[in-house]
């Protein structure tokens, strides 16, 4: 049985959003069906690292693997592409992290879902709500209902959402 998840996906160095798109071609090529993605936004990086804005998306997909099956694959993914870990919120080629899994909470060493900080990052919540308005955290928290805490981030849209089949990777 397949279970519906969201991944975040960002990117500043080099093409970022031909990384984003690429990222996305090979996880589907993978047998992950990619139901929809997010517009694609810019945000500003966070940390105290100096470094270029980000392309930031989310996707929804859904797959039959297990999280940390999932995770690895993306991890595999973002190395295949280049993704260094050298900097804790540096620079990346790729950043892939699952946000929500339908029905799934957990914390282990290695995951967490719901992702811990996706309730305080606005290149998170407007790209979740973007695909789904209603969406709620496990607990039933509303995800709208935290964009007041993110209304000083700086982001912005630089595309109109795509519809399943229409140019997700474009």
């Amino acid at each position: 049985m397949n279970s519906t998840v969201y991944i975040g996906l960002g990117a500043n160095i080099g093409d970022a959003q031909g990384s984003l798109a690429a990222a996305l071609d090979a996880l589907h090529a993978e047998d992950l069906i990619i139901e929809a993605r997010s517009p694609w936004y810019c945000s500003s990086p966070l940390g105290p690292v100096k470094q270029d804005n980000f392309i930031n998306a989310v996707a929804r997909l859904s797959t039959s693997l297990a999280p940390l099956d999932l995770l690895d694959c993306l991890q595999a993914q973002e190395t295949r592409q280049g993704r260094r870990r050298e900097v804790h919120w540096g620079p990346r080629t790729l950043d892939l992290d699952i946000l929500i899994w339908q029905g799934i909470s957990m914390e282990t060493p290695r995951l967490t879902i719901p992702h811990p900080y996706l309730t305080q990052r606005a290149f998170v919540l407007l790209p979740l709500l973007d695909l789904d308005p209603n969406l709620c955290l496990p607990d039933g928290h509303r995800l709208d209902s935290f964009l007041d805490q993110v209304q000083d981030q700086h982001l912005y849209r630089l595309e109109t959402i795509s519809e399943p089949g229409q140019g997700m990777t474009s």
